[in-house]
């Protein structure tokens, strides 16, 4: 590829409150920056309240050098997450309701950009509300083809539903989801036997080119119609594990659109997934070039 990859994630962009301080947070934006990192052009689709908060955020994307062009302002208040750690990093959330984030628009320039882009990342969350839910089955209907649609499920509190996840199932080609979240899936789709044999149900089902599982310290498989690579997560000392996940999607992502090959993928997403939890906050840079 010749040109840098565009990929854009869609959905919430918002304030992580942790105990150590505030820390940019948000999946899709989380996404944008590693896959950014990687050699992508990153771009986050979302939108941010007209005050303080939402101009912070404002500020530092523009730090990260992330593009701001299709992140919205409106007149509801910018999200914030308050967000508590457990002794070993992992974090626990809750997630305030009706915010800016909820209520992204389907305009022109988004609809062009959509014909542009060559991976696009959304979760669950973001479709809890009329508005941004019909923002991303949009966006997703108007990919050019080939577009990799990356459903990073992140089921939080009660924001989900078996409508919305069968929704996004049929619209992706790869799936994201983690050792918590296999269950509920699982259950909602009657599939049994052991975790690699439901992911590959799940891939099957789906018609998906992928399925990432990650297991924190455990490590992560990636199952594929040909192939299944398990990998070990190196052993780190963990500061908050805030954004891996993220990382770990938008470096799997980039190399793939690079055209990398998968052992090779998983171990570059792996090793910058544990990076991150060494660091506070899911956007650290790493050094040095990724791929």
């Amino acid at each position: 590829m010749n040109k840098k990859p565009v990929v854009a994630g869609i959905g919430e962009l918002l304030w992580d409150v942790l105990p150590t301080g505030k820390q940019l947070g948000g999946a899709p934006g989380n996404f944008a920056f590693h896959a950014m990192q990687a050699g992508c052009e990153g771009v986050v689709i979302s939108a941010i309240g007209r005050d303080k908060p939402g101009d912070e955020i404002n500020k530092v994307l523009q730090h990260l050098a992330v593009n701001l062009k299709y992140i919205q302002q409106n007149n509801f208040p910018t999200s914030t997450v308050t967000v508590s750690l457990d002794e070993k990093g992992q974090p626990d959330f809750t997630i305030h309701e009706n915010v800016a984030w909820d209520h992204i628009q389907l305009n022109d320039s988004i609809i062009r950009l959509s014909k542009k882009l060559d991976a696009v990342c959304f979760g669950s969350l973001a479709q809890r509300n009329t508005d941004s839910e019909t923002t991303i089955q949009t966006i997703l209907s108007r990919l050019k083809p080939g577009c990799l649609r990356v459903f990073d499920i992140n089921l939080r509190q009660q924001y989900f539903s078996k409508e919305i996840i069968l929704k996004s199932l049929k619209q992706s080609d790869i799936l994201k989801l983690n050792d918590s979240e296999l269950p509920v899936i699982a259950d909602y789709f009657g599939i049994a036997g052991d975790i690699e044999s439901q992911l590959y149900q799940l891939l099957q089902s789906f018609k998906m080119k992928y399925v990432i599982y990650t297991m924190g310290q455990k490590g992560s498989i990636v199952i594929s119609p040909d192939s299944t690579s398990v990998m070990k997560a190196p052993q780190v000392q963990v500061a908050d594990t805030v954004g891996a996940g993220d990382a770990f999607t938008g470096i799997f992502v980039a190399g793939l659109l690079y055209g990398y090959p998968l052992s090779e993928i998983h171990k570059k997403a792996t090793d910058v997934a544990a990076y991150v939890c060494t660091q506070k906050g899911a956007t650290p840079s790493v050094k040095g070039k990724i791929y």
